[in-house]
């Protein structure tokens, strides 16, 4: 009775084994099917974006340095 209680568990511990390292293969499999439809950007395409993201940043530092500065004017005003 209990031989076969134990090898019950092992024989379910396999097949989870088994389900899991399935799962496993078939999350990889998918991930590098998606992979490879992603449209990855050319070389000039990351520099612009770069670009863009670091004007941008200057951009609003300024903005805010800006709106600081005259608030301190103002504030020294009154």
């Amino acid at each position: 009775m209990v031989k076969e209680e134990t090898k019950d568990k092992k024989s379910k511990k396999k097949q989870l084994k088994k389900v899991e390292k399935k799962k496993k293969d078939n999350y990889i499999k998918s991930v590098k099917s998606e992979i490879s439809k992603v449209k990855w950007p050319e070389g000039k395409e990351v520099l612009k974006y770069a670009l863009a993201t670091l004007f941008v940043c200057v951009f609003i530092g300024l903005f805010f340095q800006l709106i600081e500065f005259l608030s301190s004017l103002l504030k020294g005003l009154l």
